[in-house]
């Protein structure tokens, strides 16, 4: 049956651990890395990285392009090339209050095939302390090679709740 989701990798954070890595991707499927209840450090953001044999591949060839929908002011146009990670993926940066809260949905193209660029779409909602903050958007990881999983940190801080779930789409 189309649409269906095969879990393939499972975490959940209960003390602080600096990232998290889900592995397992091993077929030309889509992917999808589902993040809820996550808290990061004040003054961080979530961020993301392909693996290769289970390992971040952290060369600077990642290229993203994000809108930031606030709830408090104008949207934000967030862009960047050339970076060492997908970046913000889901935002924090600006905020001083510990403890925020955030939830998302990542898509993961082309990570199995060694001969094209793997790529994320992105959609998430951060809970703080002027309401709620949205971030959706994508990136890619200008290497072809063959990507087994995926690895999320906190830019400035461990990471020290959260539930992380890779899937495969069938």
């Amino acid at each position: 049956m189309a649409g269906q989701l095969i879990q393939v990798a499972t975490n959940t954070v209960t003390s602080a651990v600096a990232s998290v890595t889900l592995t397992g991707i091993d077929s030309d499927d889509v992917y999808m890395l589902s993040a809820s209840g996550i808290v990061v450090p004040a003054s961080s953001d979530g961020q993301l990285r392909v693996t290769v044999g289970g390992t971040a591949d952290t060369t600077a060839n990642y290229d993203v392009a994000y809108k930031g929908l606030r709830a408090d002011t104008t949207f934000s146009n967030i862009s960047s090339t050339n970076g060492t990670s997908f970046g913000q993926v889901f935002q924090w940066s600006t905020y001083t209050t510990s403890g925020i809260t955030g939830n998302g949905i990542v898509y993961l193209y082309n990570f199995n095939n060694a001969s094209e660029y793997s790529f994320i779409t992105n959609e998430s909602s951060t809970q703080w302390q002027n309401g709620v903050l949205g971030m959706q958007g994508g990136g890619v990881h200008t290497v072809a090679q063959a990507c087994n999983g995926i690895q999320w940190f906190g830019s400035g801080g461990n990471i020290t709740a959260g539930t992380f779930t890779l899937y495969k789409v069938v």
